[in-house]
């Protein structure tokens, strides 16, 4: 599953489809692939995971290990890897999505940390204390779940993440009411679930997006209690 999600402004037609496909939980992400129903991948790193990073406003780890569930064609996986140096692991339950991005990464320059595409369900997968993740990116994952799984997202969340580590969750889209996915998302509803074992250390409208993105994101990162 690539759960990166359709932009608001996606075609209509590719958007009708994507929603009767996914109707086949696992299986209608792999059809949305290997159909190229795939309006969400613009083919960039999200430039508000860039500007943050690049900004150092945050003291985000230099080493460790990151995770980037539902990862699609992975260009924010793989920047994060380059430019933090972090092993990255990047997970999706579409073999072609996970396909697609080791194409891409094999013609991409070198990273300064390991990067590793891997089929693999975010809810299901656990790791000892020790190898815990000092990061992980989410950029639509969130809206792509039903919300009543979004309690498991927040204990999934907490379990993989080391004390002093971070979530970055790059909210969107914001005041969208459709049925979904993506389905509806505010700030409010990150704050219910992680308030108990996360501080919310950041939290802006991105100055840089891109232009279908304006006005409908937030970028909030929020730091693991210890």
């Amino acid at each position: 599953m690539s759960t990166d999600l359709p932009h608001v402004t996606s075609n209509e037609s590719h958007r009708a489809r994507l929603k009767e496909l996914i109707k086949e939980e696992h299986e209608g992400w792999e059809k949305a692939w290997k159909e190229q129903v795939t309006p969400w991948d613009v083919g960039q790193v999200q430039p508000p995971l860039r500007d943050l990073i690049r900004s150092g406003e945050l003291d985000l780890p230099k080493s460790g290990k990151a995770l980037v569930p539902g990862c699609g064609r992975g260009y924010d996986a793989t920047f994060i890897a380059s430019s933090l140096g972090l092993d990255t692991l990047a997970m999706d339950i579409s073999q072609s999505a996970v396909n697609a991005a080791n194409e891409l990464l094999a013609s991409s320059p070198p990273t300064s940390g390991k990067v590793s595409f891997e089929i693999a369900d975010f809810f299901t997968i656990s790791v000892p204390e020790t190898e815990k993740f000092e990061l992980v990116y989410d950029y639509t994952f969130f809206v792509a779940i039903l919300p009543a799984m979004r309690p498991d997202w927040a204990r999934q969340m907490t379990a993989l993440v080391k004390p002093g580590g971070y979530l970055i969750t790059l909210v969107y889209p914001l005041h969208h009411n459709d049925a979904g996915p993506p389905f509806p998302v505010e700030l409010g509803h990150y704050e219910e679930l992680l308030s108990s074992d996360w501080d919310r250390v950041y939290n802006k409208m991105p100055e840089h997006g891109l232009p279908s993105h304006v006005g409908l994101q937030q970028m909030v990162v929020w730091k693991r209690r210890s």
